[in-house]
């Protein structure tokens, strides 16, 4: 019997802290929290007032920045 290969925790993972989703875009936790405030990152608050991220929000995040890249990589003028 074949089993699928395992995932590593932040493949399976759905929910994320502050610190889980520093960790998982490679950023500090200070940018984490500039980002979320900012509005530029969306998240939601606990009832304590934590913040949580889902993967889908931080891949989201990663996504609008590479298509950001892309278009300013391709907005070159002639002079």
């Amino acid at each position: 019997m074949a089993f699928p290969p395992s995932l590593n925790h932040a493949d399976r993972q759905l929910v994320f802290t502050s610190s889980q989703a520093a960790r998982y875009l490679g950023v500090s936790l200070a940018t984490i929290r500039r980002w979320a405030d900012a509005g530029h990152l969306g998240c939601y608050r606990t009832p304590g007032g934590q913040r949580r991220f889902s993967r889908e929000q931080l891949d989201g995040f990663v996504d609008s920045l590479q298509r950001t890249s892309d278009l300013g990589a391709h907005s070159t003028r002639a002079a």
